[in-house]
């Protein structure tokens, strides 16, 4: 389990805040499972280290004042003009009780319908978990080799594949393979000059 350690500290005025992201820390708050409201901070350099090898929904092992907490990152506010983390939420957790999370949908694999010309769509890139927190997965893997032009995977359809609950409903497209814009714009222009054409035949027509 991923470990990360954090410091006490006491409520800061704004400036003193700056000072401190400033110095490479971030001020966070631990809340949660069998823990008191605790203001901290974390060193920002290894909090981003640790979200880019366990996720958004990994576990991590927070230390704090010579006890380990496990929790989870709630939210966090990144300043993208500054370029740096602002702000953390953990939530400290209990291992055994099951939580609800956003998990991000990614596509594996080449669809079939791609050789012939068609084109791979996510029309939902998150679905909600419901799990123990050590069953959360990283990411929702979603393979579409089997797909043809117009096929399309749903939540009904993996539903039952994982040890996990997928809260959203069962019609909820994953996944679908649609067939080119260039096509379809194709289609629509011979249909407008199907139209225009139409009128020009009558008219002959009436004058004979």
């Amino acid at each position: 389990m991923a470990k990360l350690v954090a410091n006490s500290r006491e409520s800061l005025t704004k400036g003193e805040l700056n000072e401190l992201r400033a110095a490479g820390k971030v001020p966070a708050v631990l809340y949660g499972y069998n823990v008191e409201n605790t203001s901290v901070t974390v060193d920002e350099v290894e909090f981003i280290k640790l979200i880019r090898k366990i996720g958004r929904n990994g576990v991590i092992d927070l230390e704090l004042d010579g006890k380990t907490v496990q929790a989870m990152v709630n939210e966090y506010q990144f300043e993208s003009l500054k370029n740096r983390v602002d702000h953390i939420d953990f939530i400290a957790i209990n291992m055994d009780e099951e939580r609800t999370v956003e998990v991000s949908v990614v596509t594996v694999g080449e669809a079939a319908g791609e050789k012939e010309g068609g084109v791979v769509e996510q029309p939902n890139f998150v679905v909600e978990v419901t799990a123990r927190p050590a069953d959360i997965p990283e990411e929702l893997e979603v393979n579409v080799e089997a797909l043809e032009i117009g096929d399309s995977i749903t939540v009904g359809d993996i539903r039952d594949k994982f040890s996990f609950t997928i809260e959203n409903e069962d019609d909820t497209t994953l996944a679908m393979v649609s067939v080119p814009q260039e096509e379809v714009e194709e289609d629509a222009e011979d249909s407008e000059e199907a139209a225009e054409e139409a009128p020009a035949e009558e008219s002959s027509e009436d004058e004979e």
